[in-house]
Formats: structure tokens, C-alpha cells, sequence
């Protein structure tokens, strides 16, 4: 919850007009109690978190995530009848391990998506994501030089400016899926 980037990312969409349900899964949340780090919780512990966060959200419903946040909203978008899925800096693969990837289940989504994703990002780069069977309701924007953080260049930079460009393409993405479910 205290990631900067993403709570700029949600206040940012907030003021732009869109409500922002945000949440922890199980493990982040223990963690934040006890300060111990730990592995993120199982993939059923993981899916049944994100149901249960999105069970009290009045339609319309869009889903997303940062990272393994974004592949579990992956998961359960079509589960929980979203009319989009909005996900930053997608885990294709871990890191250096490009052969295990996680993208069977995207060929296959029929969710609206939006997946912004960084060049250099090490989970799964242009070339790399370019190879893989992807859903056409499937839309990759990408963050020219952007790490998994979609951060570009080797400095630090102001929140505001990493936000600018993922926020702006994210901001038209919702509007598109509003305008078509209104």
C-alpha cells in the first residue's frame, strides 16, 4: 500500500473521475505488520484475496495490478465480469528465466486489456512479449526504455514524471471502456 508509484498511480486516477479500490494480498499484509519478508502467498490464496477485495465494488468493474497483482487480476477478470483489465509491468516470465512463461491463460482472456509495459523490463521485454500468443483483446503499450517499474533512464526521476506517460494512456483506456459499457 505504501509502494509511491502506485499510490500516485491511484490518486492520479481517482482525480481523474474513476473510484480506486486498492487492497493487499495476505502475505503483504502480514508483512506490514511484522516487517518480516516472506514469498507471496499461493496462487488460490492469491485469486480467492482478489475475489473477496472485489466482492462489495458495484459494476462497472475494472481490474488491474502492478506486476503479480496484474497477473492475478488477470485471472479472475472474466470471473468477476470486468469490463477491463489494467495492468502495469506484467510478469511474462521470471526474471532471466524466459522459457517459464506465464502467458498461457492470455491467449485465451476476452477481457478488455491494457498492459503497460516497460522495453527493458527484465519479466519480459518487447522482443520477448512480441513472440507470444496474446488475446486480441489484448493491447501492449509500451514504455520506451522503461524498467519493470516503467521508470526510463539510469537516475532517479520524479514520481510525476514515470506517472505521465502510463497514466495518460490508462486514463483513455478506462474512458474507451466506459464509454462502451454506458
Amino acid at each position: 500500500m505504501d509502494h509511491p508509484f502506485l499510490a500516485a498511480f491511484a490518486e492520479a486516477i481517482g482525480a481523474a473521475g474513476f473510484a480506486v479500490v486498492r487492497f493487499e494480498f495476505p502475505y503483504m499484509a502480514a508483512r506490514r505488520e511484522d516487517g518480516k519478508r516472506r514469498a507471496p502467498d499461493r496462487e488460490p490464496v492469491l485469486l480467492q484475496a482478489f475475489h473477496d477485495a472485489a466482492s462489495d465494488v458495484k459494476p462497472p468493474l475494472v481490474v488491474g495490478g502492478k506486476s503479480m497483482g496484474g497477473r492475478i487480476a488477470s485471472m479472475v477478470a472474466g470471473d468477476l465480469g470486468a469490463i477491463g483489465l489494467l495492468v502495469l509491468g506484467y510478469p511474462f516470465h521470471p526474471t532471466g528465466r524466459p522459457e517459464r512463461t506465464r502467458v498461457a491463460h492470455l491467449a485465451e482472456l476476452r477481457t478488455p486489456a491494457l498492459i503497460i509495459q516497460g522495453t527493458r523490463d527484465p519479466f519480459g521485454t518487447r522482443a520477448e512479449v512480441e513472440t507470444y500468443r496474446l488475446s486480441p483483446s489484448i493491447r501492449v503499450h509500451w514504455i520506451e526504455g522503461g524498467n519493470h517499474d516503467l521508470a526510463t533512464g539510469g537516475g532517479k526521476r520524479p514520481i510525476e514524471a514515470t506517472l505521465a506517460g502510463p497514466l495518460q494512456h490508462a486514463t483513455a483506456f478506462l474512458s474507451s471502456l466506459l464509454t462502451r459499457s454506458g
